[in-house]
């Protein structure tokens, strides 16, 4: 039968409840068994594409087009398990399939209530991912105990538990031990009112993982036992990490907590776990042999959330090449100032991820102007893509009023525009027009640089855009010099280009940051980074 694991959250919110999730699942693989990851939100929206980078971070894209939560970017950097539309649930999704079944006539008439439809509705959810070929499922518990919104979804897993009995669920509970400097201790009370919350809802945690600045002491440990219920070596210390995340899982196997998961669930088929991978990936992030700096232009660029996988993707590139990689975050609005100039120039790589709105557009073609014209390593993703097509027009082939439909829906020249092919995209209720979203496969041209890059002819990749590279361009394009080393397998989307007399010129209409992991690097970043730390080297020399 399969097990399961609730992940919740006390005292504040932002604990890091979806790294803690993923370091749990990664080290129950690293033990050979079989995970499944999940994070329930108590938040009433139903499209993440829509909440603001600002407040929300990334809107994490799956293979099967969903739009998700951030956290599911850790679920799959630390873990295999396969994501899907059944891994990510909002009370807005919840709340839409219930009016979807009353509308069907699936209730008969009944009153619909919080108890029992909408609790059903989540166990349901749970229940899901449970298989023959499953062996642990670990669902996050979005928001912090005590929250209003957040009740239905306890109260399910509550029930949960009661239905498949004590030993096949585990209820961990995150909670942050605050620390006093003016009166040099800790404080335990938060903790104990939050496990006293949870207790008062009926679900008693089998383990605390307390997220704390300073080590927590046995007193500690023993006092907070003894007020939550639970054995002193249940309470678990999570540490701020001070130098990476991919601590995490680590510091948690430290302190035994996967084994005594383990033990609890009765995982008999788990082996040792096999974590020399991770600790080579740490030993490389301490001691690189090397590094490079890498501008990262974007218009939510001060909020790291915001692209939070561009930046992970960056440090595996950076171990997959033994360097360090320094990363400056540039607002794309800032470029067209001197000493952001300067800056750009000074720099071993610029890339620039995707994005939307007209406010720092001419900003993005110049830091691409940059780029290409002083032979510093250039990556595109998405609108950066789309991006440096406009620039290349502009600049290279001449065309001085070449843009995107996007911001000029009357361009002389529009070499990117949205969709007009029903079968490339999907209806998008956000927009009301067509999306392209999810895994497409793409065809790349031999000898180029992607295909070197990826050792292989065909890829899949994930897509989340309107705007395309317009077809009709495309010979003009490619008598100015441009290739288009990647495209659908018809020809008729373009999804990558390169400058052959560049550096390193590589766009990307998909999002390749979603394929990156810890302990291997997605092929085009470690070729981008490789580029930086040459071109540092060169610099040096």
């Amino acid at each position: 039968m399969t097990k399961h694991i609730f992940v919740t959250g006390g005292v504040v919110s932002s604990l890091g409840k979806g790294l803690t999730s993923a370091s749990i699942g990664m080290l129950l693989e690293s033990r050979g068994l079989s995970v499944r990851m999940q994070k329930l939100d108590p938040y009433l929206n139903v499209f993440p594409g829509l909440l603001s980078p600002q407040e929300h971070g990334e809107t994490y894209v799956l293979d099967d087009g969903s739009e998700t939560d951030l956290d599911l970017g850790h679920y799959e950097r630390f873990t295999n398990s396969p994501l899907s539309k059944d891994s990510s649930w909002t009370t807005g999704k919840i709340y839409q399939r219930i009016r979807e079944k009353e509308k069907r006539g699936e209730y008969r008439g009944k009153t619909v209530q919080v108890v029992p439809h909408v609790t059903n509705e989540l166990k349901a959810c749970v229940a899901r991912l449970a298989g023959d070929d499953v062996d642990v499922v670990v669902t996050e518990i979005g928001g912090t105990v005590g929250d209003i919104e957040g009740l239905p979804f306890l109260e399910a897993i509550r029930q949960f538990g009661l239905e498949v009995g004590k030993e096949n669920c585990v209820y961990v509970h995150l909670t942050l031990i605050p620390y006093l400097k003016a009166s040099r201790e800790l404080k335990t009370k938060p903790t104990q009112h939050s496990v006293e919350r949870l207790r008062q809802i009926g679900i008693q945690p089998d383990f605390i993982v307390c997220r704390t600045e300073q080590p927590i002491t046995q007193e500690e440990c023993d006092k907070i036992a003894l007020f939550c219920n639970v054995p002193s070596k249940c309470v678990v210390e999570e540490r701020d990490a001070d130098f990476s995340i991919y601590e995490v899982p680590l510091s948690l196997a430290d302190r035994n907590l996967d084994q005594m998961i383990v033990d609890r669930l009765g995982l008999t088929k788990a082996k040792a776990a096999d974590l020399d991978g991770w600790n080579e990936l740490l030993h490389t992030l301490r001691r690189p042999k090397t590094e490079a700096t890498v501008a990262v232009v974007a218009k939510y660029a001060e909020f790291k959330d915001a692209y939070k996988s561009i930046y992970e993707a960056l440090v595996h590139a950076g171990v997959a090449n033994d360097a360090n990689v320094r990363i400056l975050r540039i607002p794309s609005e800032t470029v067209g100032r001197e000493e952001t100039k300067a800056t750009l120039e000074s720099v071993d790589g610029i890339l620039l991820p995707g994005g939307s709105g007209e406010r720092d557009f001419e900003g993005k073609i110049e830091a691409i102007r940059i780029a290409r014209e002083n032979n510093i390593p250039f990556f595109g993703i998405c609108n950066g893509m789309q991006c440096a097509v406009v620039e290349y027009a502009r600049n290279v082939l001449g065309m001085e009023n070449a843009n995107s439909t996007e911001f000029d829906k009357d361009a002389v020249d529009p070499v990117v525009c949205l969709l007009t092919d029903d079968e490339t995209g999907v209806p998008d209720l956000e927009t009301g027009g067509t999306i392209r979203k999810g895994a497409h496969t793409t065809a790349l041209l031999a000898g180029s640089r992607a295909a070197s890059a990826y050792c292989k002819l065909d890829i899949s990749e994930r897509s989340y855009h309107r705007y395309e590279f317009n077809y009709a361009y495309r010979d003009r394009f490619i008598d100015g010099g441009l290739t288009i080393s990647g495209a659908s397998p018809d020809g008729k989307l373009v999804e990558i280009i390169e400058i052959e007399d560049h550096p390193w010129f590589v766009a990307a209409q998909f999002l390749p940051q979603y394929q990156s992991k810890p302990t291997k690097a997605h092929p085009l970043f470690k070729a981008f980074v490789a580029a930086a730390v040459r071109r540092r080297k060169g610099l040096a020399e």
